[in-house]
């Protein structure tokens, strides 16, 4: 009886305690394979860390959890920003973030397991830059408000500091002079334009 239960039981959740320097090598083991253009599977997770399988499983019980920590790792302090305020003055830090976990990062941007990662987080992503900028483009039309929003949020993130990295050479410093520059002056053109629609070009 108690061999039947067992076949029967969950593999994905087993008994015990959610021990925190076991999560941490876990997710360590998924940074590094992340880094070196790995596939993220529980398989590879628990090799590399080795941990059994049925561990990875419970603390990560698919792969959208295991996507989900290594973007949790590699994100920025404190989450997506959630006003223009924290969007402008912690874009140094965010760059500086990026550039200390540059060999993940670079892969993040450019792998389709990256680009995987980073889908874990769009409807959450979605919501908040248009919760930050909703008021700035009211009075446009759609699809003029979702194409604002969209290259501010381009502007202040990590695609933004992996081309202006690997194709200017930049460090965080610069890139935060760049990138605030030119939102400042995508939001000084949306108070200005009104309801002119964006095909108008810059508003005078």
């Amino acid at each position: 009886m108690a061999a039947r239960k067992f076949l029967l039981a969950d593999p994905a959740k087993p008994e015990g305690s959610d021990n925190p320097h076991t999560r941490e090598k876990i997710v360590d083991a998924l940074t590094e394979l992340m880094a070196e253009g790995e596939r993220l599977t529980h398989d590879a997770v628990a090799a590399r860390a080795n941990i059994s399988r049925r561990t990875i499983y419970r603390y990560f019980p698919d792969q959208t959890s295991l996507r989900a920590a290594v973007w949790a790792r590699l994100g920025p302090e404190g989450g997506i920003p959630a006003t223009l305020e924290d969007l402008l003055g912690g874009m140094a830090e965010r760059f500086a973030n990026f550039d200390r976990k540059a060999a993940t990062m670079t892969v993040a941007m450019a792998s389709a397991e990256g680009r995987a990662i980073r889908n874990v987080m769009k409807p959450e992503r979605v919501a908040a830059w248009r919760a930050m900028f909703d008021e700035r483009v009211a009075a446009l039309r759609e699809p003029d408000r979702t194409r604002a929003i969209a290259v501010i949020q381009l502007i202040g993130t990590g695609l933004a500091w992996r081309e202006m990295r690997d194709q200017w050479d930049m460090e965080a410093e610069g890139m935060t002079v760049a990138c605030r520059w030119a939102i400042e002056t995508l939001l000084a053109d949306l108070e200005r334009r009104g309801s002119r629609p964006l095909s108008e070009g810059p508003a005078s």
